[in-house]
C-alpha cells in the first residue's frame, strides 16, 4: 500500500491516518527523498539474486518434457511419503489385518459351538469327526467339570461386562456406544443362554 503524501507551500507530509482502534495519528512531515519504512525493499545478497533469477529447468528442456503423461503414486500408496512413513503404514494395516482375522476366527469358534450344542453329527459323516467325540468322552470327569466351570466363570465376566456397559450408557456415561461396545450388547442374549445350557449340563 503506498504511503498518502499531502504536498502544500510548506513542504511535503504524511497524511494523518486512522488506527485499527480509532485515535488518529498526527500527519508527519518528511524531507525531499524520504522513503517509508514499508516500501524500502527488502535486501536481497548476491547469491539470493542468483538462485532467484536461475531457471528452474536446465537450458534446452522444455516444460512439456518434464510433466508426468500420467500422475503415477508412489509405492507406498500415499503421494510425499517418507519410508519411514510408508513402513509404519504397513504395520497398521497388517496389524489391523491379524486383528480381523482373530476377531473372524473367534467368531466362527463360537459359531462351532453354537452349531455343535444345537444340531447332533450327520449320519453320513466320515469315521473320523465320529471318533473325535468318543475320544472326548474318554477325559475323565474331574478335567470335563473344571472345564465347565471354567466356562460358566468366564460367561458370567463377559454378562457381568454387558451389564456394566448397558448401565454406563443408560447412565448417559457413554453418548455413542462404538462399534465393539454395540457388538457386546447384541451378544448379550447369545451369552445367557450359553450359560444355561453349560448350567443345565448339556
Amino acid at each position: 500500500m503506498a504511503t498518502p503524501y499531502v504536498t502544500d507551500e510548506t513542504g511535503k507530509y504524511i497524511a494523518s491516518t486512522q488506527r485499527p482502534d480509532g485515535t488518529w495519528r498526527k500527519q508527519r512531515r518528511v524531507k525531499e527523498g524520504y522513503v517509508p519504512q514499508e516500501e524500502v525493499p527488502v535486501y536481497e545478497n548476491k547469491y539470493v539474486k542468483f538462485f532467484k533469477s536461475k531457471p528452474e529447468l536446465p537450458p534446452g528442456l522444455s516444460p512439456e518434457a518434464t510433466a508426468p503423461a500420467t500422475p503415477s503414486r508412489p509405492e507406498g500408496g500415499e503421494p510425499g511419503l517418507s519410508k519411514t512413513a510408508k513402513r509404519n503404514l504397513k504395520r497398521k494395516e497388517k496389524r489391523r489385518q491379524q486383528q480381523e482375522k482373530g476377531e473372524a476366527e473367534a467368531l466362527s469358534r463360537t459359531l462351532d459351538k453354537v452349531s455343535l450344542g444345537e444340531t447332533a453329527p450327520l449320519p453320513s459323516a466320515p469315521q473320523g469327526s465320529r471318533a473325535a467325540p468318543a475320544a472326548a468322552s474318554e477325559q475323565p470327569d474331574s478335567a470335563v467339570t473344571t472345564e465347565k466351570a471354567k466356562k460358566i466363570k468366564n460367561l458370567k465376566k463377559k454378562l457381568r461386562q454387558v451389564e456394566e456397559l448397558q448401565q454406563r450408557i443408560q447412565a448417559g456415561e457413554i453418548s455413542q456406544p462404538s462399534k465393539e461396545q454395540l457388538e457386546k450388547l447384541a451378544r448379550r442374549r447369545a451369552l445367557e443362554e450359553e450359560l444355561e445350557d453349560l448350567e443345565l449340563g448339556l
